[in-house]
């Protein structure tokens, strides 16, 4: 099992393969992991590792779970989950959020993006196309997540966690190191005129991530209009990577609401401070 990167490796252990990304990797005080859709114990449509107890068994959810921490070294009772609803709400965890959303139930219902200082607390949130955001403070030693759809992607969302963590940690953007992806890719994402628009709104360099075409479609970059937002709220360029992995492309491997017609599985990403 391979995969073309430059970018990201795919690890395998304890025959569950997840992503690493090589950046974040030298980074000595996390650990974090996204994973794919092999490795799991779910059945049919969400074969075999499914990590969304929607709709699937809660038990074989869990154990997924619990197979994933063990490869990647993550400890089960202390993952925190978002509520995703395509919003850019940001929640502060702390350790007493730990279980919510795994083996607790949710007690907010719009969680998009995810932070926290706090050591022992490792964050979850869900893809199958849309765009994680990784965010590292590596001063404050703080951490986010967040999870980027076209709505949250417009909304700004990568900027909101940002703004978050400068409230809540002092976090200086020049000192964040953020990655970008997996997402469905501009190979792949194409979307209509009034979805377009919302692109264009954004006052950005829209020339390089909104792509018509001759039939009225256009295609979206959804990981250059996220880099753009970054910049513009302080990250620095050099501390910016983006993943060249396609989730459509790579649908064997990856979770791809498109590829499957929307009859799939649920990918996460998870970070933690040591």
């Amino acid at each position: 099992m391979t995969i073309n990167s430059k970018t990201m490796t795919l690890n395998v252990n304890d025959n569950v393969p997840f992503l690493t990304y090589n950046r974040l990797s030298e980074i000595d005080f996390i650990n974090h992991a996204f994973s794919t859709r092999l490795g799991g114990v779910s059945e049919g449509i969400f074969e075999s590792m499914n990590l969304s107890f929607e709709h699937d068994d809660f038990d074989k959810v869990t154990e997924n779970y619990k197979r994933m921490c063990k490869a990647v070294g993550f400890e089960f009772e202390n993952l925190v989950a978002s509520s995703q609803d395509h919003h850019t709400f940001v929640r502060v965890c702390t350790k007493e959020n730990r279980g919510v959303g795994i083996y607790k139930k949710k007690d907010i219902q719009s969680v998009d993006a995810l932070v926290t200082n706090e050591k022992d607390v490792t964050l979850v949130t869900y893809y199958a196309d849309c765009t994680p955001l990784f965010f590292v403070d590596t001063k404050k030693k703080a951490i986010g997540l967040a999870h980027a759809g076209w709505r949250g992607t417009v909304g700004r969302i990568g900027a909101e966690v940002v703004k978050t963590m400068v409230e809540n940690y002092g976090t200086d953007p020049a000192d964040l190191v953020c990655a970008i992806g997996p997402a469905i890719s501009k190979c792949c994402y194409e979307v209509d005129k009034a979805c377009a628009d919302n692109f264009y709104a954004l006052n950005l360099d829209d020339s390089k991530f909104v792509f018509p075409k001759d039939d009225g479609k256009f295609m979206i970059d959804l990981l250059e209009c996220n880099h753009q937002i970054l910049l513009s709220a302080g990250v620095k360029e050099e501390n910016i990577t983006l993943s060249d992995l396609c989730t459509k492309c790579n649908s064997d491997l990856l979770w791809s609401h498109r590829a499957t017609n929307g009859k799939r599985g649920t990918m996460s990403a998870f970070m933690t401070l040591k």
